[in-house]
Parts: C-alpha cells; structure tokens; sequence
C-alpha cells in the first residue's frame, strides 16, 4: 500500500513538473505585440536580394504576404524552406506573395541559394531583420519567425518556430 502511495505521488509530481514546463516554453515562445509603429515601417523597408537589386516592400501591398525570417545557419529554418517554397508555388496564383528575410551574412546567403533555389523573392536583411522581427511581435529574436499580413497591410499571424504543414493550410484559407 504504502509503494502505491510513493508511485502515486511520483507521477504526481512529474506530471505537474511536465505541465509547469509546458506552460513556462509556452508563456517564453508565444509571439508578442506587434509595436504601434511597425506594419507602416515595415511597409517602408527596402532591402537588397542575394544579386543586389532593391527590394521594395511597399509593392507588395494589396496581397497576402508571408514573411519568413531564416538563417542558412538555424537548421529548423532550413528544413522549412522546401515547405515555404511549395507554399509559395500553389498559392501564388491566388494572390500570395511569400517573402523570405535572410537575418545572415550575404555571401553565406548566395552559396546557400546556390545549392537550394527559393521561388520566392529573398531579401538581404542582416543583422537588422532582427530588430525589424522583435518589431513585428518576436520578442526573443528567434529563428525561424514567420509573420502573415493581410491585404489591408496588417500582421494577421505570427509564428516563432518551425512552420507546419497545418500552419500554411490555415493561413491560406484566411488570406
């Protein structure tokens, strides 16, 4: 009777370890405020692509737009890009515009590019993608984050992490 108690009470105490873990990785990576201020600048943002022409953002509004901020160095930012490119050839002709935000080093960018072709437009964003992704609602800076806009220019979505095959299906019902 008495090891029934112990066992009991063990599982108790790991299961409400287990939840008050899950709850604190929840509360660490659930996505922020967007900051007042941050679709319009965002909207104002030029960038370079890996060939170095400009990139502007504000024409692209009037469409769902899917930014996706990744590193060639964050491996669940890599395993992404294949699902992002998929995304971005069947919902392309519906409106969807994906736009990938590269927080790298350009010559690490452009290899990388070279070994994995994205379909969608990249831009060079660099240590500032940082800043510009903590803007839009991702206080820790993580990688990968993606942020959906609308067609009206308002962040819609946020994700910090890996996306899913769910995460677009969702989305793009909503876009």
């Amino acid at each position: 009777m008495m090891i029934q108690r112990r066992t009991a009470l063990a599982w108790g105490v790991a299961t409400a370890a287990g939840a008050a873990g899950a709850g604190l990785a929840w509360w660490r990576l659930r996505p922020g405020p967007v900051r007042s201020e941050a679709e319009s600048a965002f909207w104002a943002s030029r960038f370079d692509s890996p060939t170095g022409a400009p990139l502007a953002l504000q024409g692209w509004q009037g469409r769902p737009l899917l930014v996706n901020f990744w590193a060639t160095w964050c491996p669940p930012c890599v395993e992404e890009l294949p699902l992002l490119n998929a995304f971005y050839r069947e919902h392309s002709g519906k409106g969807w515009q994906v736009l990938g935000l590269a927080v790298d080093q350009p010559a690490a960018v452009r290899r990388f590019l070279d070994k994995l072709p994205l379909v969608f437009p990249v831009g060079m964003a660099g240590l500032a993608g940082t800043e510009l992704a903590r803007s839009l609602g991702n206080p820790s800076g993580g990688l990968p984050y993606s942020v959906v806009f609308d067609r009206q220019g308002r962040v819609t979505h946020r994700k910090i992490g890996k996306l899913s095959v769910e995460d677009l299906a969702q989305w793009a019902r909503l876009g």
